[in-house]
């Protein structure tokens, strides 16, 4: 389940913390319900998140064993941070600054991992606006791949159609695509002046989903 409210002491004693969590990330077999903690903290005490993202930079800079699992899972990290919060404006230059050095040194070798990390979360952080839940350990899972979620819109009767999502889709833009017109040509709404909607139904409410939500939101809900 994704994380619930959590008590917490100082900042100062948060931020080291944290420190000790990524130091724990390099030997992580499966670092996911780490990082997902270290992101929640990082929503729950939003100071904290220039916070890591510095100590993200310093530990992808000139790393002891370039490639090797500890350096990924900082890149991974790093990666779910992008799609889940902007830091302050200085912090923000000083990253861009360093996924472009990033790029440039591996520039010589395409297909380098960290080079691919370098540009996802490039484009990444021109999208981000802020979310309201952490990433899902599903969505976690995706981005470490650099890939998008697979999310199922059902409609009235057996009819459901599969959509690609990434973490910054709206409700508004699955709304606006195909899948949409798709769904009002199969329920024959094409000359209705109905508009299509999409619900967040589970066993306790059912409700519109609002059009600037962010479905990636709505799944870590629902876990």
């Amino acid at each position: 389940a994704a994380p619930g409210p959590r008590s917490y002491t100082t900042l100062r004693d948060e931020a080291v913390k944290l420190f000790n969590s990524l130091q724990q990330l390099e030997s992580q077999r499966d670092p996911v319900p780490l990082i997902q903690g270290i992101l929640q903290t990082c929503l729950d005490l939003p100071p904290l998140v220039d916070e890591i993202y510095c100590q993200l930079v310093k530990q992808t800079t000139e790393p002891p064993a370039p490639g090797g699992p500890g350096d990924l899972h900082y890149w991974q990290l790093l990666t779910c941070m992008s799609c889940t919060f902007l830091p302050s404006p200085p912090v923000l230059r000083f990253l861009r600054f360093h996924l472009d050095r990033r790029v440039l040194t591996e520039s010589r070798f395409p297909a380098s991992e960290m080079a691919k990390y370098a540009c996802f979360i490039r484009e990444a952080l021109g999208k981000t606006r802020g979310r309201e839940c952490v990433p899902s350990l599903e969505e976690i899972l995706v981005l470490m791949r650099r890939q998008e979620m697979i999310c199922t819109v059902h409609c009235p009767g057996a009819a459901a159609c599969s959509v690609a999502i990434s973490s910054h889709t709206t409700a508004e833009e699955v709304r606006a695509a195909s899948v949409a017109r798709e769904l009002v040509s199969r329920l024959g709404l094409s000359q209705s002046p109905n508009l299509f909607a999409l619900y967040e139904q589970s066993r306790l409410r059912e409700q519109p989903v609002g059009s600037s939500t962010l479905l990636a939101d709505v799944l870590t809900r629902f876990e």
